[in-house]
């Protein structure tokens, strides 16, 4: 954690307002191109995003109010490199309910945000929302057609088991990638789906932005899958497809920073979801894992090989599509995987074995909640990381434990266990993997 404070404060005072001017799109040889211009005293952000021509989109439908609130959520990436008190929304009109929307979504969003930069602040104090009075109509959604889903990929586990569950389930599919990557096209690829059946969202982030980084304006993080969101009622009306499955588990629901409410994933929750169903009312916006845990999701894509060669869900080497081996990201995805995978097939995914590497001892320890925070990474709940753990000691490491689990003494609890991993849900031998480790000693 960083004190920013008083750069905090100070940057305020240097940067009174933030300025939403204006929103554009046009359609264009490569499909349709979305910028926004912002001010903020004499700099200027021209953020921009283009969503690839498809056979399957209409470019005719009317999506003024949808590009407008997309402005509104690629403002947030901007206007925290100096926090100004006041955004004033020259290019439309908000009502007090929606203000109310932006207002909470901005504050919880940034709260991991606030946190690592050490700033203290309230909801009430950090920002005034000030809209003009254009008005846009709203976008209407088409009629809901139960067999068509967008699903967004993001190169997870979690994504693969969506698109696997809903696809063996007989619905129709058209997967979306935002900025595509090796890992997000090889699972579209590995799934069936060729990059022209895909809907391609490239966003690009103004150079600006990253010069005033390099110069020393906050930076952190920003409730991304929330940008996510609006992108993709975006490709709703231009597909015509209403229902939007997202692969959000229960487990985003938990603070990252134990008794507050700073949480890394809040806009995965389920808090969030229903505000922004609200927001945009009409919209079939859910995350279809919802109702999993990540012990769930982690056993059904364990069942998935063809992906296993093929999904990252790494930040840090996501540029070079690698697991990096080296983040609490890359350790908790081995963790919750291991009661499943062999050890040897899990070591040849991640390029190591990862239980054996003591230079992540802390991370291991903040995954297990014994820390202060847990990782500021997308990762499972404290629970789920244990009973993980113990269940893949009960099955594969009887004799000679890994390194960072020789001092693991968590017994399971098969209460608990069963509620993240019901006995319903499992074949024959995993069922006897369970019954084995709720009776196995392991400590």
């Amino acid at each position: 954690m960083t004190d920013n404070n008083e750069k905090y404060r100070s940057l305020r005072a240097q940067y009174p307002e933030f300025e939403y001017v204006a929103w554009h799109h046009e359609v264009c040889p490569e499909g349709l191109r979305l910028w926004f211009d912002f001010r903020m005293g004499d700099i200027e952000f021209h953020p921009t995003a283009l969503i690839e021509r498809r056979p399957f989109l209409n470019f005719d439908v009317d999506i003024d109010s949808i590009v407008f609130n997309i402005g509104m959520i690629e403002l947030i990436s901007y206007w925290k490199c100096a926090c100004p008190p006041t955004v004033r929304v020259l290019c439309g009109s908000l009502s007090s309910e929606q203000v109310a929307f932006w207002k909470k979504l901005y504050w919880h969003g940034l709260g991991e945000f606030f946190y690592t930069n050490g700033i203290q602040e309230t909801p009430e104090a950090f920002l005034e929302i000030e809209s003009g009075e254009l008005r846009i109509e709203n976008y209407s959604c088409a009629k809901a057609n139960s067999q068509l889903y967008i699903v967004p990929i993001g190169g997870g586990k979690d994504s693969v088991v969506t698109l696997e569950l809903l696809r063996r389930s007989g619905k129709t599919i058209r997967p979306l990638i935002m900025n595509p990557r090796g890992a997000t096209v090889e699972c579209a690829r590995v799934a069936g789906f060729p990059m022209d059946e895909v809907l391609v969202i490239r966003r690009t982030i103004d150079p600006t932005l990253l010069e005033l980084n390099a110069k020393g304006y906050l930076n952190g993080h920003t409730p991304f899958s929330a940008m996510l969101a609006f992108y993709t009622r975006l490709a709703s009306a231009l597909s015509g497809i209403p229902n939007v499955a997202l692969s959000n588990e229960s487990s985003a629901n938990e603070s990252t920073v134990i008794g507050s409410d700073v949480n890394h994933q809040y806009s995965k929750s389920l808090e969030f979801e229903d505000d922004f169903r609200h927001y945009c009312p009409g919209f079939n916006y859910f995350s279809f894992l919802r109702p999993l845990s990540e012990l769930q999701i982690a056993m059904l894509f364990s069942r998935f090989t063809a992906y296993h060669d093929v999904f990252r869900s790494c930040n840090v080497g996501s540029k070079q599509d690698i697991w990096c081996g080296h983040c609490a990201k890359c350790l908790f995805a081995y963790i919750i995987l291991s009661p499943f995978i062999e050890p040897a097939r899990l070591n040849q995914i991640f390029g190591k074995s990862m239980l054996d590497d003591i230079t992540l001892e802390h991370e291991f320890r903040q995954l297990l909640g014994e820390e202060e925070t847990k990782p500021f990474e997308c990762v499972g709940t404290v629970s789920e990381v244990r009973q993980a753990l113990s269940m893949a000691l009960a099955r594969w490491y009887k004799t000679e434990r890994p390194s960072l689990l020789k001092d693991f003494n968590v017994l399971i609890d098969p209460i608990a266990l069963n509620t993240l991993l019901p006995i319903g849900n499992l074949t024959p031998v995993e069922r006897k993997i369970l019954q084995d480790a709720c009776t196995a000693k392991t400590n």
